[in-house]
Formats: C-alpha cells, structure tokens, sequence
C-alpha cells in the first residue's frame, strides 16, 4: 500500500455479520497535475486564503462526522502533500500513493487500497475533486440523506441555467457557433459522487478495459451509466464548482473569505 511513511496504517476496519450497516468513506483523487489552471504547479497545492486549495477540502470532509475516513489518493512520486496539507491525521485521515495516469485510474486504485484496509461491497463511497474546495459539510450530508436507500446511488449536480452552444472551428481557427443545444434537462455534474463501492469498482474496471469506453468516463456517473444504470441527481450548489481556470481561483478566495472559521 502506497501509505504516507510518517504515519503508521490505521488499524483495518472489521467486519461482522451483525453489523451490515454500511459505512460511508470519502476519497479524494488528488494526483492530478492541474494544467489548465495556469498556477505553475499542481492547483490542488495552490494557496487560497491562506490554505492550499486541498487543505480547504479535507477540512470540510473531516466536519462530516457520517464518513468513516477519508482516503487521499496521492502519485507515487507526490514528495509534497504533507507540506500543503499538514493537519491532515488521525484515525479518519488515509493517505495512499497509488494514483494513476487518469481519474479513473486513480480512484480505481484508490478503491483498492479502501478494501485493504477494511472497507466492504456494500459500504459506500463518496468520491470528491481535491480541487472542489468549497464543499459544505450539509452540501455532503445532503447527498448522503437522499443516496443512502437507493440502490444506486448518485451525485451532486445543477440543473443547467445558461443557453448551451455547440462550437466548430472558423476559417482562421478561432471558434463559432455551430448551433444551439437544447438545455432542458441538462445538468452540470458535480462531486461528491456516491455509490456502493461493490458496483463502483466492477464499472471502473470495465470502462478501463476497453480504451473506447475509458476516455469517455470522465467522472464516476459516467461509470455506472456504461453499464446501463441511471444515478440519482442530488440538487448541488452554484459555489461548489471546481477550480479550473486562472479565475476561478480569484473567486474562490473571495467566497471563503466571507465564510467562519470552521
């Protein structure tokens, strides 16, 4: 197991037949390098009002007393997180060096390392973007409340407000409308995105098989809808969108600094 070499591994979680009641565990992809965002460096390390982006994050995870633990999914060669996030401890906090090359990957291997510590098919998991750092704790246990008896599980996302416009390059290379795209039961997906891990792991592996199938599973829904499913839509919030560009991080400092100290 790819375990942060200053913490010892927490104690594997057990399991009995008289205790079935699922657990809730959080893991955050966070071995990605976060290109588009133009900060030099990986975003999910970038300062914002005072703390890096993904210490932002844990932070939110960690008020949510319904998860069991959090497991950060770090790259093999990640030499900094400890540095970025140095709170991150205790019996709630795992940390595994075991990313991939894609998300998929990475949570794939991250829902791996959950089993060897303990966790069970039917336990749930809450995947989050490391880079989604103004996550509420009741946007999270919203999800949790409306996911937990269904039988598949689902995701925070929003109904679709602006007019959609599909694009083609001009004559001189620069964008122009193609047409309009109809936005009526359109929904921007969001994270976290909860399902049980005994059916998110079947779909990942699945969809990582096939090359075809691989690139167009971009978040976890996308998983479970390749094999024929339908996730629940959970309504989200406008401030839980994902640092992706230079400005969005100008915002994001704006919006947290409005918010109490946790």
């Amino acid at each position: 197991m790819g375990d942060n070499p200053a913490m010892p591994s927490p104690t594997p979680l057990t399991f009995s037949a008289h205790d079935f009641q699922p657990r809730c565990f959080a893991l955050v992809p966070c071995a990605g390098v976060g290109e588009r965002a133009g900060v030099g460096g990986p975003k999910q390390y970038h300062p914002v009002a005072g703390q890096s982006v993904v210490a932002h994050t844990l932070a939110a995870l960690a008020a949510v007393t319904r998860l069991d633990a959090t497991l950060v999914v770090l790259s093999p060669d990640d030499a900094v997180f400890e540095r970025h996030v140095p709170g991150f401890d205790g019996d709630r906090a795992w940390v595994a060096r075991v990313g991939g090359v894609s998300r998929a990957e990475s949570v794939a291997n991250g829902l791996e390392e959950l089993l060897a510590r303990g966790a069970q098919p039917h336990d749930w998991v809450l995947v989050h973007d490391a880079a989604r750092c103004l996550i509420q704790p009741e946007w999270v246990n919203r999800l949790i409340d409306e996911c937990q008896d269904d039988e598949l599980g689902g995701l925070l996302a929003l109904p679709v407000a602006d007019t959609l416009k599909a694009s083609l390059m001009g004559s001189g290379g620069e964008p122009r409308i193609q047409g309009t795209v109809d936005r009526a039961a359109k929904w921007s997906a969001q994270t976290p995105q909860m399902f049980r891990l005994g059916l998110l792991r079947p779909a990942l592996i699945a969809a990582l098989s096939d090359p075809q199938t691989a690139r167009a599973i971009t978040d976890e829904a996308s998983a479970i809808e390749a094999l024929g499913h339908s996730p629940r839509l959970v309504l989200g919030a406008f401030e839980n969108f994902k640092l992706t560009w230079p400005g969005d991080f100008a915002l994001a400092e704006r919006l947290l600094a409005t918010r109490p100290a946790r």
